[in-house]
């Protein structure tokens, strides 16, 4: 399993914000994007994730020893950022079940009440998400992510707007990512960057 980005570039409105991004990463192995705020960190991982498209460059995620094409990386990748939404109205629960009947993935109930109580969400699994803090919120963008068990896990500032606890489940979700598959993250807390097996500056 590899990811190979090659000479990513983006503007907007005239604007360089990404200049020439090129790595590669490998199964069993993580790095972390950090450069200034605004430089561009978030936008790369749109990108990465084929939720925005690059000015230039080439990006090659291969599996098995085939090249997935774009389209599906949907089906490999999945992210944790704060600009992501949850449906407020639903328990964890439901979002989760709806997530797992989306994606078609089977026992998703058992996989659903697992990973809630792998956030510490257990005690909250059936109220409203509209009832949670920042905090909590976050924990269950975690679940959210980790449903469909990706290959490659894409995470923009992994720890904000969490407690002490929180930090600590994230790292070890970070930690069993970064052993089995890829790991990529976006963040300028030192602490993060003590994960990381390359580091590379974004900076226009």
């Amino acid at each position: 399993m590899k990811l190979a980005v090659q000479g990513i570039q983006k503007s907007f409105s005239g604007k360089r914000i990404l200049k020439d991004i090129s790595f590669e990463i490998s199964q069993g192995q993580s790095l972390a994007f950090t450069g200034h705020n605004g430089s561009g960190k978030t936008t790369l991982i749109r990108i990465l994730c084929a939720l925005s498209r690059q000015d230039k460059g080439e990006i090659v995620f291969s599996k098995n020893d085939k090249t997935i094409k774009p389209e599906f990386f949907k089906d490999h990748f999945s992210l944790v950022g704060p600009y992501l939404q949850l449906y407020e109205e639903l328990t964890a629960f439901e979002n989760l079940k709806f997530l797992a009947r989306l994606k078609s993935i089977k026992n998703g109930d058992d996989s659903a009440f697992s990973l809630i109580n792998q956030v510490g969400l257990k005690g909250r699994a059936h109220d409203p998400v509209k009832t949670y803090s920042s905090g909590m919120k976050q924990r269950l963008k975690y679940a959210f992510a980790l449903l469909s068990s990706p290959d490659v896990l894409f995470l923009d500032e992994p720890t904000s707007n969490l407690d002490k606890d929180g930090i600590n489940k994230v790292y070890e979700i970070m930690k069993n990512q970064k052993q089995e598959k890829i790991l990529i993250f976006a963040t300028n807390d030192e602490n993060d960057l003590k994960l990381a097996d390359q580091v590379v500056q974004v900076d226009a």
